[in-house]
């Protein structure tokens, strides 16, 4: 991880499993989160609520979550289509951290133009 990439994860807890306890155990408050496979971020997410969010990314559909969505596409190109269970099996093997902020959407944006998480389909403007 680069020392830039560092500077912006201060603040977040540490990475633990992406698991529905992990999710339990996070506030309903509006903050960011990190989904991280092999110590790469490969989503970043803001919510009202994380703990409602996280559960949402872990037991919903493609039409609900984008990660989920974005996970889906990814294992559905390597088979046949993959279920909402082949999808939270493969996030259960992620780690996820999270930081509660006032402002989630900006904190958001910056993380995505600096990290370039690979299920993030919409990259913000820079400035915006």
């Amino acid at each position: 991880m680069t020392e830039m990439a560092h500077d912006l994860l201060a603040g977040f807890t540490p990475a633990r499993p992406y698991t529905m306890d992990t999710a339990e155990d996070a506030p309903r408050a509006p903050g960011v989160h990190l989904v991280l496979t092999g110590g790469t971020v490969v989503y970043v997410g803001w919510t009202g609520n994380l703990r409602d969010r996280l559960r949402q990314h872990l037991t919903g559909n493609r039409a609900s979550s984008v990660l989920h969505d974005q996970v889906g596409g990814e294992l559905d190109r390597s088979g046949p289509v993959a279920t909402a269970a082949d999808i939270a099996n493969w996030l259960s093997r992620c780690e996820v951290r999270w930081r509660e902020t006032d402002n989630p959407k900006a904190e958001k944006d910056v993380l995505v133009l600096a990290l370039g998480p690979r299920f993030n389909r919409q990259v913000p403007k820079p400035g915006r």
